[in-house]
């Protein structure tokens, strides 16, 4: 490499390090020999990932900035009632916002479709909602697999993100999926309604208990943590007129 006129080489000028030099993981000094082993039980549970490919779609209801309940009755109502001319025997999976994932492509034109959704509303009136499907990439999880062999660099883990290729967030959406319609989904938890307990705190509140779902890489393998959690909401008062 030449250097410039002063005798300094330009920054930028150096090619990028090697692969195995960027991260090298020190080598394990031995085996432990004091002691006897024990089994412990963990709160973190070994999630087996299909090779294959999905299909990342992405969905747009109108009117917009519905809650995440509703946006999920709309999808729901609309897996239902285009069953025969669209999803058929498939059961996509939707992360509440805009990302919707299925193990097989949906028979859509490239540019989209749009769907009219009814959902019924309060004192008999009907809630009409536009959606739209637009197809947007396949996600890989082969290459999850190469990642967690360590045959591949990740790419940032971004779950907040609406719209994201990572394989992480397609497995992270698809084991919410159903929890978030059967429970009550707050955060990156999930809490039912007390029944057959009773926990008031007083003033109008009263506990719910839930848990805590993560999903994350570990080494040569997806791991789900699952913690038991509790929160404080509104209790359901009866009042009579």
């Amino acid at each position: 490499m030449d250097p410039g006129p002063s005798g300094a080489v330009p920054v930028g000028s150096f090619p990028p390090p090697p692969l195995q030099q960027v991260f090298q993981a020190p080598p394990r000094p031995g085996v432990g020999s004091v002691g006897k082993p024990i089994k412990l039980l963990a709160n973190y549970f070994e999630v087996e990932i299909p090779k294959m490919d999905v299909y990342l779609y992405e969905v747009d209801i109108k009117p917009e900035k519905c809650p995440r309940r509703v946006n999920r009755e709309v999808v729901d109502s609309m897996v239902q009632h285009f069953k025969v001319t669209i999803f058929g025997d498939r059961r996509p999976v939707y992360d509440g916002k805009r990302s919707l994932y299925t193990a097989h492509p949906l028979p859509v034109a490239p540019a989209g479709v749009d769907l009219d959704v009814t959902l019924p509303g309060e004192g008999g009136k009907d809630r009409p909602f536009k959606v739209t499907i637009k197809f947007v990439s396949l996600v890989s999880w082969h290459l999850l697999h190469e990642v967690l062999t360590g045959r591949s660099m990740p790419d940032p883990l971004e779950l907040d993100k609406p719209i994201s290729t990572n394989p992480v967030h397609a497995v992270d959406v698809v084991l919410r999926h159903l929890p978030s319609m059967k429970y009550t989904p707050v955060g990156r938890s999930f809490f039912s309604a007390p029944e057959g307990y009773d926990h008031p705190l007083g003033g109008g509140r009263e506990v719910w208990f839930g848990f805590h779902q993560s999903v994350r890489p570990a080494m040569w393998k997806m791991m789900l943590n699952i913690d038991g959690v509790s929160i404080c909401l509104s209790a359901c008062v009866c009042v009579s007129v």
